[in-house]
């Protein structure tokens, strides 16, 4: 026997032994709210995490299509994207409180580095505006040279915003709110991400080249241009920032993509249409919208873990703060379907899985056309 296939036996054995040693572990529930964003019912459903009961459902006179925890209080901001307006839900009273609009159209909206104020891109005028979270009021402003279509900030305090008219990104400073440069590049730029944890890296997305792009932050100069398999339209890195994984169309796959390394290191079957994901520490959980199921692979093995049945077509995925829980929105039955993270790998009764099928925790209607969830830790 050689010293790895021991290693690796050995490797094996303790994990099935510390899974067995949690045996029966009992579900709790999280001490929080989750707000979910009912799009066709222009709504904002509440869910009780502690009891996963919908708590309220709160009208608004506008469809929304994202939520963003506030970073320390319990709070949400819930963007309506047609109408541009900013929406501040208190998880105390489950009422729209104040609320803001600077422009319509909203592309998306993102923390600032320092999480004291909301950065909201729009499409009209094209401009991507401050709003500081203690007055929610429009603050600095960034103007555009054409309608963006996507962005992203980064830890360093900048900001990348797509623009596919004119194949280009901006590169604009957050601190000064002016633009530093323009990269030509060269196809339309679908969907970008900086490197997570220190943001030197900007990763574009290109669905009509199928390519995934990277560049120097800093100097805005090409790295490298790497064919993939599939459109890209998904980005999702691993907790670590070193993996980073692809969805679009093409092919029922994930492409795996090491940034630091810039190479693409392999492609994985994930379930029919691969479409959104999420991650926790072990795990990488792909929705796939046409077979109403959620398909879980393992990180570090890039083994099948588990295929979940969910509701009619899984749009988004959630993990709780706790990692105890996966939260998916099924976009056509409207409903939230909850996951157990531990039963991905661990029966009911404690042994180790050995069959690919996993139950539901459970699941419950939120309202109509969910699209987006964020969640509220209550003390």
């Amino acid at each position: 026997m050689t010293h790895s296939s021991f290693t690796r036996r050995a490797w094996l054995a303790s994990s099935a032994a510390a899974a067995l040693s949690c045996a029966r572990r009992k579900a709790t529930g999280y001490l929080g709210y989750c707000f979910v964003a009912n799009q066709g019912s222009r709504s904002v459903a509440v869910v009780d995490l502690s009891r996963f009961a919908v708590r309220a459902r709160i009208a608004l006179d506008a469809a929304p299509g994202l939520v963003i925890p506030h970073p320390s209080q319990p709070k949400v901001f819930v963007v309506a994207p047609e109408s541009g307006t900013v929406y501040e839900i208190d998880a105390a009273s489950l009422a729209v409180g104040r609320r803001v609009r600077a422009g319509s159209q909203v592309v998306g909206a993102q923390l600032a580095p320092h999480r004291d104020a909301l950065w909201v891109l729009y499409r009209e005028p094209p401009v991507l505006v401050e709003i500081p979270l203690d007055s929610l009021r429009p603050g600095r402003r960034i103007r555009l040279p054409a309608p963006p279509d996507s962005f992203d900030l980064s830890v360093r305090g900048q900001a990348a915003i797509a623009i596919r008219q004119t194949r280009s990104i901006v590169l604009a400073q957050l601190a000064t709110a002016s633009i530093e440069r323009t990269i030509a590049a060269n196809a339309d730029p679908s969907v970008l991400r900086y490197q997570p944890l220190d943001g030197n890296q900007l990763i574009a997305g290109s669905q009509t080249e199928r390519a995934v792009a990277i560049f120097d932050a800093l100097s805005g100069k090409a790295v490298v241009r790497l064919p993939v398999a599939v459109a890209p339209r998904n980005f999702c890195f691993d907790p670590t920032g070193g993996q980073l994984f692809v969805t679009g169309d093409g092919m029922d796959a994930v492409v795996i993509v090491f940034p630091y390394r810039t190479e693409v290191d392999q492609t994985i079957l994930a379930g029919r249409a691969p479409a959104a994901m999420a991650v926790t520490d072990n795990y990488l959980l792909v929705a796939n919208p046409e077979t109403d199921s959620v398909t879980v692979l393992d990180i570090a093995t890039r083994n099948l873990v588990a295929v979940v049945e969910v509701g009619r077509e899984p749009r988004y995925i959630l993990i709780t703060p706790d990692k105890q829980y996966a939260l998916v929105l099924n976009g056509k039955s409207g409903d939230l379907a909850v996951i157990r993270v531990y039963s991905l790998a661990v029966t009911p009764s404690g042994a180790v899985r050995r069959y690919k099928s996993a139950p539901l925790f459970t699941m419950f209607g939120v309202g109509e056309q969910p699209v987006s969830a964020g969640v509220v830790a209550l003390t």
